[in-house]
């Protein structure tokens, strides 16, 4: 067996751990609820598993899963980013220590960096965020302690950590304790504030984080204690997102079946807005294809990759308005596609179309370089996707 920090896939880490705890392959199975062969198989890079399958594991082993789902080091596509998330790092502990160490700046200057940087954010410009990103939350918090405009600035926090943070963090495949402190400073904020849209939007940023993060009960509890404004032009983006959650949030309980109600829901929210020209002020994407995105990443994890690709065919990434979302449509047809016989190089085609436009997404993204280390063991030198498989796994720091 090689060693796992040398492949720097789930499969090996998932080896290494279970080794060093002298589990057999039935034991941990049998406790993760799957059979022997599938471990086997995503420990021998055969398979790639799912977020599901990683969170039952990482119980199974009792371990985070941060710690199954680590970047190697030195960590792929990195330029600006570990600094960077040191650098967030530094400022939310000066926060904490009520020193956040900036500029007070006039909330209209705020306001344009915060716009600016989301802009930047949602077209995938991922080094100009980490160049900002530091800088602006320690100004916006320098100039919030202030006590001036302090409404708006608190808007403008929930605003900033909820979508430009967050998702940077998460793209960045920072550390899981620091997206948290993230989305609960935004929780703080929004607490501060009291008005029940703060709260819904922080609050759905702390479910998504958590969710996805392995901690399932807590994310499941703030998800159902959420209380949503009324449904209009301004929240739909909102509401349709958290209804998509709570589907996400039905798959990875085991339910499958409860997802059906609440994306049925979310696409008649998204039918009546999106009809209308009208967006979402609170800078949630309001657009059918975003629920697309969401039947196809809930197929994948219900283990349903031929649903996942018939799904992914009827959606057209290009009519997203930005192109953050293109790219995780790409992300989660290349997974599904590597997963079906015979489609193999559609799949690399795939996951290439994503890292042409979001290369953080793809490389830094623990599942997507396990599917490209899967995609990579059954690969034939000379076929018609093979060099740009191989270039993919390089830049992802995977042994080619």
């Amino acid at each position: 067996m090689a060693d796992a920090d040398e492949a720097r896939t789930i499969g090996l880490v998932l080896w290494r751990v279970r080794d060093e705890r002298g589990k057999s392959l039935r034991v941990v199975a049998g406790l993760a609820g799957m059979s022997k062969d599938t471990l086997n198989r995503i420990e021998r890079g055969e398979r790639s598993p799912t977020l599901n399958e990683v969170l039952a594991l990482a119980d199974a082993l009792q371990v985070s899963v941060s710690e199954l789902t680590r970047l190697p080091v030195p960590a792929p596509a990195n330029g600006h980013t570990d600094s960077t998330t040191d650098g967030v790092r530094l400022a939310l502990d000066a926060i904490d220590v009520d020193h956040p160490g900036g500029l007070v700046l006039p909330v209209a200057v705020l306001r344009d960096r915060v716009t600016q940087i989301q802009h930047r954010s949602r077209a995938c410009r991922f080094a100009e965020v980490a160049t900002e990103l530091p800088g602006l939350i320690r100004d916006l918090h320098t100039t919030l302690a202030t006590g001036a405009d302090h409404g708006e600035l608190l808007e403008l926090g929930v605003y900033l950590h909820v979508h430009v943070t967050r998702l940077w963090l998460v793209h960045a495949a920072a550390p899981t304790d620091l997206v948290r402190r993230s989305v609960f400073l935004a929780r703080h904020l929004a607490q501060e504030h009291g008005e029940v849209t703060m709260l819904g939007m922080a609050g759905f940023a702390v479910a998504d984080v958590l969710l996805n993060g392995g901690a399932f009960e807590p994310g499941k509890i703030e998800l159902d204690s959420l209380t949503l404004p009324p449904t209009t032009a301004d929240t739909a983006g909102l509401v349709g997102l958290v209804t998509t959650t709570r589907a996400l949030a039905a798959v990875l309980d085991g339910h499958p079946g409860d997802a059906a109600a609440p994306m049925d829901a979310a696409a008649e929210i998204a039918g009546r807005f999106e009809a209308t020209g009208e967006t979402d002020v609170l800078g949630f994407p309001l657009a059918s294809t975003n629920v697309g995105f969401r039947r196809v990443r809930l197929a994948l994890e219900a283990k349903e990759p031929d649903r996942a690709v018939s799904i992914a065919r009827n959606v057209h990434p290009e009519r997203h308005p930005f192109l953050v979302g293109q790219a995780q449509h790409w992300v989660h047809y290349g997974r599904a596609l590597s997963q079906l016989r015979g489609r193999h190089d559609d799949a690399v085609r795939a996951l290439r179309n994503a890292e042409r436009i979001h290369p953080h997404r793809v490389l830094r993204d623990p599942f997507v370089r396990d599917t490209l280390a899967v995609l990579l063991r059954h690969s034939r030198r000379g076929a018609p996707a093979d060099q740009e498989l191989r270039g993919m796994a390089r830049r992802a720091g995977l042994p080619v």
